[in-house]
């Protein structure tokens, strides 16, 4: 092989290097009627050489495809006899992505402050009801709900006196109507 090319082969330990006097050469885009030119410099027999390894090593890489399909099909048939799925993948994926999350130091000071705060919460609630107890407690006591409350007992005993009288129904504001009135509900 020339020093002048690159060396591809796989097993070579200069695989891939290329020499300082490689030249960039011109693709002819228009150049499938006519005959490939021989690059300058190099033999018919090395030409011939060249074109050889490139179609083995285009051999190859069919090869190689050929075989990654097959470890893929046989990777599916394994999954489908193990009853995974694409979904149970996705799932494990997700699984291990939320773990890392949790793992993170941003997660963590989002869950500490966020636990903070509702400790606050819960202790501004607890506060607040002790206050509205409080107050309910203070308004029960005034003057006004006193004075509220005497008149709903005297509401309270007029109508359980009429019920304790024998009457079912509330005395009549207007005073007339000694009979009770019909009562139409089906039960």
């Amino acid at each position: 092989m020339d020093s002048t090319g690159q060396d591809i082969n796989l097993n070579s330990p200069h695989k891939g290097l290329l020499s300082d006097s490689m030249v960039d050469v011109p693709v002819d885009s228009g150049g499938a009627a006519r005959a490939p030119a021989t690059p300058e410099g190099l033999t018919e027999s090395e030409e011939e050489e060249l074109r050889a390894e490139l179609a083995k090593v285009e051999e190859e890489i069919g090869t190689l495809r050929q075989v990654l399909a097959a470890k893929e099909r046989h990777c599916g048939e394994l999954k489908r006899k193990l009853g995974l799925s694409a979904l149970d993948g996705l799932r494990q994926n997700l699984a291990r992505g939320w773990q890392d999350v949790q793992g993170s130091s941003a997660y963590r000071k989002t869950q500490e402050t966020l636990s903070q705060a509702g400790q606050k919460t819960s202790a501004a609630l607890s506060t607040m009801g002790s206050a509205i107890s409080r107050k309910l407690g203070d308004m029960r006591n005034s003057a006004a709900f006193k004075s509220f409350e005497d008149r709903v007992g005297t509401v309270k005993s007029k109508v359980a006196g009429g019920r304790e009288n024998g009457s079912d129904h509330l005395p009549s504001p207007t005073g007339s109507g000694d009979k009770p009135p019909v009562d139409h509900t089906p039960f």
